[in-house]
């Protein structure tokens, strides 16, 4: 089990150059963990890839009826205290954005606080080094 950054499971539902890559690591283990607001976050990307003319409005409905059939089965980090709290302090010790930094609590949650026993996912720089920092291993 792994958990998944929406910044890696973009490429699982849109052509993109890490696609295979990734593909290689979900068929390595299927079982995604991801934060309960990835949804809202591969929306977001797939309509500014739209509205920037990358991808036409077809390839956006086709990649969120994607995404909602990969969500069925993964399992989810729910709003908790302990995901806003830990977010919180990510914030002040890292560079980070507050969606990166739900993400990134979200996972440590996952974890039971012990990031050495899950891996993460993630294509996001920022994000991968702030991850391994507070001890994930980070593919992607």
């Amino acid at each position: 089990m792994r958990f998944w950054d929406t910044s890696a499971i973009i490429p699982l539902l849109a052509d993109e150059p890490t696609r295979e890559g990734l593909l290689a690591i979900l068929d390595d283990d299927p079982q995604i963990v991801a934060w309960w607001g990835t949804l809202v976050e591969i929306a977001s990307a797939l309509a500014r890839r739209e509205r920037d003319n990358l991808i036409t409005a077809s390839e956006v409905e086709s990649a969120l009826a994607a995404a909602r059939q990969l969500a069925d089965g993964w399992h989810e980090i729910l709003p908790s205290d302990a995901v806003r709290r830990t977010a919180e302090r990510l914030v002040r010790a890292h560079p980070l954005r507050a969606g990166d930094s739900l993400q990134l609590a979200a996972a440590i949650i996952a974890a039971d606080h012990d990031p050495t026993t899950l891996e993460l996912v993630c294509l996001d720089a920022r994000l991968a080094t702030a991850a391994r920092r507070e001890g994930f291993s980070v593919q992607g």
